[in-house]
């Protein structure tokens, strides 16, 4: 989609210049490819400074900004194919604030102006990474070309795989960020405030008997980790797929091999979901196009990976995680409660999440200093999808998925490897909403994964 200038799509437009420069044409304002790029290149050292996730909102300021500057150039500006379902999504997201003071059965009644700061929160990171989207597919080859994307989301995969090995060895590693220095001391001692601004390695949690470190750096969350470690895995592989030094490809093979050790220490099913998914779809997509030798390499590496379970620790970590369900009650519940708030608000939702009122075995079982996971869960907190279903009812939920299926449906034919590793992304992202929430990495990542689908149909096999 473009938004219509004179000269059309896919043409230069020019203005009338100054009387000193007068018959010259005036050249279209180029975008920079610094707000998205250093973003990726450095998130290791935003995080460190205590920015994370927010240095994404932060870089959407000078994006907008660029954007509108190449607009009034009179540079044609495109929009994702489908970005009317994305519109949609975010009228639904104001819309359901209407029902913002409802108290649904069984949550905690509260004020609809103390879910507000939660409710900017979030839309303004939807907002924000709207224009990121946008930005990203506007940037051409000269600006910042899809290969080098590709790396960076390639570079965020290693970052990843790091960030998970000290977990594991260093589970306890945190400190103070800069940022985190600046805000009064009642901001930051908050949980989530916390999340955002103070790095730490890992979550230590008490899944399989003992407390236990699961990795979490540089994302905030284990979970969130997982999310993304599903969400970039494809693109470590096309980058080194396109290069020609056989240094990179050993590199890219070895950091694969490597992540095992993390992805399985950090007990997170989900994750390996996830990457079942993403293996599984890639092979079928290679079969489709008639390489069927992907079949003896996906037994290979399955091989493999059963021998290294056997021989090592990692296959009683597994087994024990999966003899240890002690969150299946937790999310049963809380699905339970986001499917009954659905069918009493099925059009608009609430407009944000909601506690329940004690736990799953009663209402007086709730949250004490010494079991702060005894109760008060979050309604919507257990993956996007419930969230959608529970806070933005049909209309953001059909719109939310209807934004991510027709680029699965409009990309289809792109059997590039930048094509499938993309549409291979989102697809790992529909699995994952079930058991994990987008906001705010992995909406970044799914975004990307977007537009670099649709940069590769604008400009061709840039793989």
């Amino acid at each position: 989609m473009t938004l219509v200038v004179p000269g059309g799509p896919g043409t230069t437009s020019t203005r009338a210049a100054g009387p000193a420069h007068a018959g010259e044409a005036k050249r279209p304002t180029a975008l920079p490819a610094w707000p998205l790029a250093s973003a990726l290149a450095f998130y290791p050292v935003w995080w460190a400074l205590g920015l994370g996730v927010l240095i994404f909102p932060i870089m959407a300021a000078p994006m907008l900004v660029l954007l509108f500057r190449r607009r009034a150039a009179g540079r044609p500006l495109r929009l994702p194919p489908g970005f009317a379902w994305w519109m949609l999504f975010l009228a639904a997201v104001v819309i359901s604030v209407a029902a913002l003071g409802a108290d649904p059965t069984g949550t905690v009644a509260e004020h609809a102006s103390s879910r507000l700061v939660a409710v900017v929160y979030r839309f303004s990171l939807y907002a924000s990474l709207t224009v990121l989207l946008v930005y990203a597919g506007n940037l051409t080859e000269a600006e910042l070309p899809r290969r080098r994307l590709v790396k960076l989301l390639g570079w965020l995969f290693v970052v990843t795989v790091l960030g998970g090995l000290l977990g594991m060895v260093a589970g306890r590693f945190e400190f103070t960020s800069p940022v985190e220095w600046l805000l009064p001391h009642s901001v930051r001692s908050k949980g989530f405030v916390q999340s955002l601004v103070h790095p730490y390695a890992a979550q230590i949690m008490d899944l399989v008997g003992g407390e236990k470190p699961r990795p979490a750096a540089p994302w905030g969350y284990t979970n969130t980790w997982g999310n993304n470690f599903c969400l970039l895995m494809g693109w470590l592989v096309v980058a080194a797929w396109a290069s020609r030094r056989a240094g990179v490809k050993l590199f890219a093979v070895v950091c694969l091999a490597v992540s095992i050790v993390p992805a399985v220490s950090s007990l997170n099913r989900g994750l390996w979901i996830g990457i079942g998914v993403v293996v599984l779809y890639v092979a079928a997509r290679y079969v489709l196009m008639g390489k069927v030798w992907i079949i003896g390499a996906v037994i290979f590496a399955g091989g493999a990976l059963v021998v290294a379970l056997i021989a090592t620790p990692l296959g009683d970590t597994v087994t024990a995680r999966l003899d240890n369900g002690k969150s299946n009650g937790v999310r049963s519940f809380l699905i339970e409660r986001a499917v009954d708030g659905f069918a009493e608000s099925p059009v608009i939702g609430y407009g944000s999440t909601r506690n329940t009122i004690g736990g799953r075995n009663s209402i007086t079982v709730g949250e004490s200093s010494e079991c702060e996971r005894c109760g008060n869960f979050t309604v919507g907190g257990n993956g996007q999808f419930w969230q959608l279903m529970f806070a933005h009812g049909t209309v953001g939920t059909v719109a939310y998925l209807g934004f991510f299926a027709y680029g699965l449906w409009r990309f289809r034919r792109d059997r590039t490897p930048i094509g499938i590793a993309g549409s291979a992304a989102i697809v790992s992202s529909f699995s994952a909403m079930l058991w994990y929430n987008s906001l705010a990495t992995p909406l970044v990542f799914m975004f990307l994964a977007y537009a670099l689908l649709w940069r590769n149909q604008i400009e061709g096999d840039g793989s």
